[in-house]
């Protein structure tokens, strides 16, 4: 990227947890297409974990935001100015459709009100058996010989995607789980990474060779969600309404709009696609953060094993699992899932001094937010304990904020703190010499090569 920026800062010490190398030189256009179709992380110049604002161009003015009062008047005070990027809606849109993640204004809100009551914290209690269960088997699978390699990210894909299909569409057999996993998978690694259009700006319209071919992808996903829809048919709801019974029929309070079938259908691949990966990641960063620091995961599974005895969590244990819940904070400020967030300015402001025109970039760096020296002591350790003290509103956005902040957050973290605290109760995590993750942001913030660590019994 274009931008004049000082010489980097020393080497982090050692003794930290993976890091990413981020950018220590402006990298022009070509520079930067390279980097961002091997990792996005790389685009982020290091020293926007020292600076509240980063401005330059590459073909069109970008700015990085890191300034917490800056981020709250782009996600909270004037949040229409600032609706998400043209190359967002772009990756995501053939997939999802015009549904919450990526729809704007008026649309948006209608659907937010009609879904929100699907996420009210009863009804994401009451889906805690489906997490239990998850759990349970999960620790039947990492039943293996002392001391073998596991990826660890792997066995946790396969635990929440279970756990997402679960309570999406209750299991049912007219939902082909793998199928639909394949179909995602297929469909993020043809259209996720950035393209020379996308570096330059340029209009939607313009095709992107590498997402034309994601067509047969995005079919095969959007048949397997319309057959488990017609599959429910008038059936009655179940004892426990899943996701497909809570949003079939669900309407907008205001308009008393419902959700059409493509409506519906588009919002239910929401969640899937969001909901299970993003929790995936989670898990699998604080299973090597526990690994990485034997002495916090030692005292994380003295409480687990106190509050759970031989039996998997529950939702009624998470009060007695407080430092449980803290790991898996630390791990979503060190590796947010959500790494890298991008808005496209529809009017004229002012942030950190600068000025922000019609149509610049702005991008929301979270990985770099969330390692600032300026808002986090010590920002590349590994410290579950920072979080005995709230940090700053807008320091820390892990699922975002203001009024489009995710709207499955407390489900996400119910889901990973009854998961994490199970496993570390059972089993022993140890790391494997010369084998650390590194972290590559491509769509999410995933370990490039997995997690693989050793498991012994606990």
């Amino acid at each position: 990227m274009n931008s004049a920026f000082p010489p980097p800062p020393a080497a982090a010490p050692a003794a930290v947890p993976a890091r990413a190398a981020l950018a220590t030189r402006p990298l022009g256009v070509w520079g930067s297409l390279k980097v961002a179709q091997r990792n996005l992380l790389g685009l982020i110049p290091e020293i926007a974990t020292r600076q509240p604002m980063v401005s330059g161009s590459t073909g069109k003015r970008w700015h990085m935001v890191m300034d917490p009062g800056a981020l709250r008047r782009i996600l909270k005070d004037r949040v229409e100015d600032y609706p998400k990027s043209d190359v967002t809606k772009l990756i995501l849109g053939p997939a999802i459709g015009d549904s919450l993640f990526v729809a704007e204004g008026a649309h948006w809100r209608w659907q937010r009100r009609a879904a929100a009551p699907a996420f009210a914290a009863r009804n994401v209690e009451a889906l805690a058996p489906v997490m239990t269960a998850a759990a349970e088997a999960a620790s039947a699978r990492l039943q293996v010989p002392a001391g073998r390699a596991v990826n660890l990210y792997d066995e946790m894909v396969t635990a929440t995607f279970e756990v997402i299909s679960d309570v999406t569409f209750s299991g049912e057999p007219g939902f082909d789980r793998s199928a639909v996993h394949r179909a995602i998978d297929a469909y993020i690694a043809q259209t996720a990474k950035v393209s020379l259009l996308d570096i330059l700006g340029l209009p939607g319209w313009i095709p992107r060779p590498g997402r034309l071919l994601s067509g047969s992808a995005v079919r095969d996903m959007k048949r397997l969600a319309d057959a488990a829809i017609d599959g429910r048919g008038a059936q009655t709801p179940h004892a426990t309404p899943d996701l497909l019974d809570l949003l079939n029929g669900a309407e907008d309070p205001e308009t008393k709009r419902q959700m059409n079938r493509a409506e519906l259908r588009d919002n239910l691949l929401t969640f899937i696609v969001a909901g299970h990966e993003t929790t995936a990641l989670t898990l699998s960063w604080a299973l090597y953060l526990c690994a990485f620091d034997p002495a916090v995961q030692d005292a994380a599974r003295a409480e687990a094993q106190a509050a759970l005895g031989d039996r998997a969590a529950t939702v009624e244990d998470l009060p007695a699992l407080p430092l449980t819940r803290r790991i898996i904070d630390e791990a979503l400020r060190l590796y947010p899932p959500a790494g890298f967030l991008s808005r496209t300015a529809q009017a004229a402001d002012t942030l950190c001094g600068r000025d922000i025109r019609r149509g610049d970039t702005v991008m929301l760096p979270i990985y770099a937010l969330h390692r600032h020296h300026l808002l986090w002591e010590e920002p590349d350790a590994f410290r579950p304990d920072r979080f005995l003290t709230a940090p700053d509103r807008y320091a820390y956005l892990p699922f975002g904020a203001g009024p489009r902040i995710c709207i499955g957050a407390h489900f996400a973290l119910q889901e990973a703190v009854i998961i994490l605290a199970t496993l570390l109760a059972r089993h022993r995590f140890a790391a494997i010499p010369g084998r650390a993750p590194e972290p590559e942001l491509i769509l999410t913030l995933r370990p490039a090569g997995g997690i693989w660590l050793t498991i012994t019994p606990a």
